[in-house]
């Protein structure tokens, strides 16, 4: 029977129009909730492109840093394997671009080590030798556009090119690996649908980005290379190796993460640095010196997955109220990382913050983000070379992508002042 529900919360985080404001304008509703309430009760979530199940009326807000690091940790009571968003997503998909998010133990434990397992020194060595090249070419076609389009200029491409240089993906599948990432990731924004239904094109993407990891895949079985694809299908722990299907899940999960954290981090980083001086200068006099804090700090104030979905497998507790088996909790992690109760002055950037222990990678627990140091090695390199060569930049007021996970900027204006 489970417990039953109290009332709706008086805050709404359902509507879409409370998904149409600012993180700022967000957060004067979720502070309430953290200070308050920090687990609470709300109907389902707007925008799902699927009929809520008949059970599933609602779901439980967990909005303070500290629960959002206990739900992470209790794998055992909060599970990941029957989805990971707000929105019912069909099961095909769900299962196919998730990869091991929406894995639970012994199955999601095995594949990260033998993922892991392809990530040797001398790859990772490799991959940094990339990035950093990739930086610096990116920063050289900047120096030549003095205004424009910041996404598309700098945020959008480092990420996407350090995968296909990663993956070995050769150049006559990166449109199709661009066009599908994006398809993947803003499957609710009326302008990127232009007219189809969002499973339509959701799915398209996804068909598109399965195509794309399946004939990179046969084709490194056949003809290994030296690229991460070759050590994915080459990779084993215990006798057992990654599966055609799983290798590309991973790819899906690789393209559209892997891309759009750091997309966005990079994005809200030239907002952040635009608006707060002191830390401009600071990274400009003496980058090295922060690179490691201020690295931390792009990424706890971008909070790029702003939530993330666990489901109780059985009746139980959090912070003193009762949760039945089947419930949805969502981890709202742009609330934890605004937590007055773990940071001092949430609202301001501050590259030399330490400690600083942000949820942007997820609240620990086995789940905990995979690609942090690949995206913590980006952004240290290309900020490096952005307050470097083009230390008086400015950009606008950023344009936002309307939906419940991804924080994503579409378009943020730039002028460099050279």
């Amino acid at each position: 029977m489970g417990h039953p529900k109290p009332d709706y919360d008086p805050v709404s985080l359902s509507p879409l129009a409370f998904w149409s404001k600012n993180p700022r304008g967000r957060d004067q509703e979720l502070s309430i909730l953290r200070r308050e309430r920090p687990l609470s009760w709300h109907p389902p979530a707007e925008g799902s492109m699927m009929e809520p199940d008949e059970q599933q009326d609602g779901f439980w807000a967990v909005t303070s840093n500290a629960l959002i690091k206990e739900v992470s940790t209790r794998p055992e009571d909060f599970c990941s394997g029957s989805g990971i968003t707000l929105e019912e997503v069909p099961t095909e998909i769900l299962e196919t671009v998730s990869s091991f998010l929406a894995m639970d133990a012994p199955r999601h434990t095995q594949l990260r080590k033998l993922v892991s397992t392809a990530f040797t020194p001398r790859r990772v060595k490799i991959i940094e030798e990339q990035i950093h090249a990739r930086a610096v070419r990116i920063v050289d076609d900047l120096l030549t556009k003095p205004e424009g389009d910041f996404v598309h200029q700098v945020s959008m491409r480092l990420p996407m090119e350090t995968i296909f240089d990663m993956m070995g993906v050769p150049e006559e599948f990166h449109a199709d690996t661009v066009s599908g990432v994006e398809g993947m990731v803003a499957w609710a924004d009326e302008e990127v649908r232009a007219g189809r239904a969002p499973e339509e094109l959701l799915m398209d993407s996804l068909l598109t980005l399965l195509r794309v990891a399946t004939t990179l895949s046969a084709d490194r079985r056949e003809n290994p290379k030296d690229d991460l694809m070759t050590n994915l299908v080459q990779a084993e722990v215990d006798g057992v190796k990654i599966t055609d299907d799983e290798i590309a899940g991973y790819f899906c999960l690789l393209a559209v993460a892997g891309n759009d954290t750091t997309r966005n981090t990079t994005s809200q980083t030239a907002k952040a640095l635009t608006d707060f001086p002191a830390a401009r200068k600071l990274l400009i006099e003496d980058f090295d010196s922060y690179a490691a804090t201020a690295a931390e700090e792009m990424v706890r104030w971008a909070t790029p997955v702003m939530t993330f979905r666990r489901t109780a497998t059985r009746d139980t507790e959090l912070n003193g109220i009762a949760i039945s088996e089947g419930d949805w909790l969502g981890l709202f992690y742009e609330s934890g990382n605004r937590d007055e109760a773990a940071f001092a002055d949430p609202w301001t950037f501050d590259v030399s913050r330490n400690p600083n222990p942000h949820v942007g990678f997820g609240g620990g627990g086995p789940h905990f983000c995979m690609g942090s140091m690949l995206a913590k090695t980006q952004l240290r390199h290309l900020w490096k070379e952005i307050l470097t060569r083009a230390p008086n930049f400015e950009v606008g007021e950023p344009e936002y992508l309307v939906g419940n996970f991804m924080c994503a900027t579409k378009r943020l204006s730039y002028k460099l002042n050279l």
